[in-house]
């Protein structure tokens, strides 16, 4: 089984992805390991594209993590067996997200890139509020739902989410 979760930051991707790897036992990637060096940097795109690449050609059965359109998103689409999309309210996102940073602070997450300690700036909250739910953003999710409506399940709030952790649980 392959399984792409994408969706808002700080909707609840990495969790998910987790618990659905340790459900199934099917490797999980987390894009943010790969699109991030120490120090919050970025690896270049050509490196991190080739490291996904790999990922995706070794394992029959994966769980992917993340939206990044560079990091082979429509492959990644198009060869997941379901698509988990999370599209929570920004402000459930931003309340996640102060949550995270307060478990986190001054940590790594395990979901993250070695170096990158869990942090919250202006950038962030107008990501999570306002850049990251642009047009064009969204045309990306929409495509997806429309696209991929057959195998995409979208996830609104945490009680359809609690539902999702069930039936992962009762299927597996």
């Amino acid at each position: 089984m392959k399984i792409a979760v994408i969706g808002h930051s700080g909707s609840g991707k990495s969790t998910l992805a987790r618990r659905i790897a340790e459900e199934t036992g099917v490797p999980v990637l987390h894009l943010d390991q790969i699109h991030w060096l120490p120090g919050w940097q970025e690896r270049p795109d050509e490196e991190s594209r080739r490291m996904v690449k790999k990922f995706m050609d070794t394992h029959a059965d994966w769980v992917i993590e993340g939206n990044y359109d560079a990091l082979l998103f429509k492959r990644r689409m198009k060869e997941a067996d379901q698509i988990v999309f999370l599209c929570f309210n920004r402000f459930s996102c931003l309340f996640r997200i102060l949550k995270r940073y307060l478990s986190h602070r001054g940590k790594t997450r395990s979901s993250m890139a070695e170096g990158c300690r869990e942090k919250i700036d202006f950038e962030f909250f107008l990501w999570i509020l306002y850049n990251g739910r642009k047009r064009e953003k969204m045309k990306k999710f929409r495509f997806v739902c429309s696209r991929f409506g057959a195998k995409t399940v979208r996830i609104r709030n945490q009680r359809q989410l609690d539902r999702y952790y069930r039936r992962i649980a009762d299927d597996f």
